[in-house]
């Protein structure tokens, strides 16, 4: 049975991670900010996070395991972002999933044409800040603070 202080905490994260997700689709749909893939596949541990915490609230069981699966979730949400936000520093070269095209003057104006089609949006550039912060510098703390919430939530488990 799920105490209540694990409750309150589940119940936490799920209600912050549909406000992450809520705020991340709004700035998309309503500003009008396209996301990059890097900024795409920080937003699946919260969906993971959603799903799970479901998971854990209907069914009454599988607890423990989830707080673990969550646990590593988080931590690989959080090396996610701190490599984002390197490649937004330059100091990472920026992958192969972001690449927005060959830039060499040798291109034609076909190949222009076909690369702006494919609306593909630089994992480099800083298309929405907040106080002068990046969303991925911005996730990178919510993500650290996430992982150890849920590891701590882990290995107290027994002890709550």
């Amino acid at each position: 049975m799920i105490g209540i202080k694990k409750r309150f905490l589940l119940k936490g994260i799920l209600f912050f991670s549909f406000i992450t997700l809520s705020v991340a689709y709004f700035i998309e749909h309503i500003l009008g900010h396209l996301p990059c893939s890097l900024c795409l596949m920080q937003r699946v541990p919260y969906i993971l996070a959603i799903i799970f915490i479901a998971l854990i609230f209907f069914s009454k069981r599988f607890e423990k395991p989830v707080l673990l699966l969550l646990s590593v979730v988080f931590i690989l949400g959080a090396i996610l972002s701190i490599y984002h936000v390197g490649v937004e520093q330059n100091i990472f070269k920026e992958p192969f999933v972001c690449d927005i095209g060959d830039k060499s003057l040798g291109v034609t104006k076909e190949d222009l044409l076909r690369q702006l089609e494919n609306n593909k949006i630089s994992c480099k550039d800083v298309t929405f800040s907040i106080f002068g912060i990046s969303l991925a510098t911005i996730n990178t703390i919510i993500s650290i603070a996430l992982s150890a919430i849920m590891v701590k939530s882990y290995i107290n488990y027994e002890k709550n």
